[in-house]
């Protein structure tokens, strides 16, 4: 499973996102292959899911990855539940 964390630069903040979302897989004993960048670059890349924000998601096209929405990307019970819901 490819999971790509995104962000408006693919700087600072996906890569937090990246480091919350592999600990909370890790916690789910979930094993994944989590990238981050920005949101031009997920674009075109394939995925199977997209964890970004509201409003960055509706800047993604030209994939079939599922994106998965998190507002607070500090907020690791956010995120869990997120990943929860979503990931099959």
């Amino acid at each position: 499973m490819k999971i790509l964390c995104v962000c408006g630069l693919g700087q600072g903040t996906s890569l937090i996102l990246r480091m919350n979302v592999e600990t909370v897989l890790r916690e789910m004993g979930v094993s994944a292959d989590v990238e981050h960048m920005d949101v031009s670059s997920a674009s075109g890349m394939a995925a199977d899911y997209i964890v970004t924000s509201n409003e960055l998601a509706q800047s993604i096209s030209g994939t079939d990855a599922k994106v998965i929405i998190v507002n607070n990307y500090f907020d690791q019970g956010e995120i869990k539940a997120a990943l929860e819901e979503n990931l099959q």
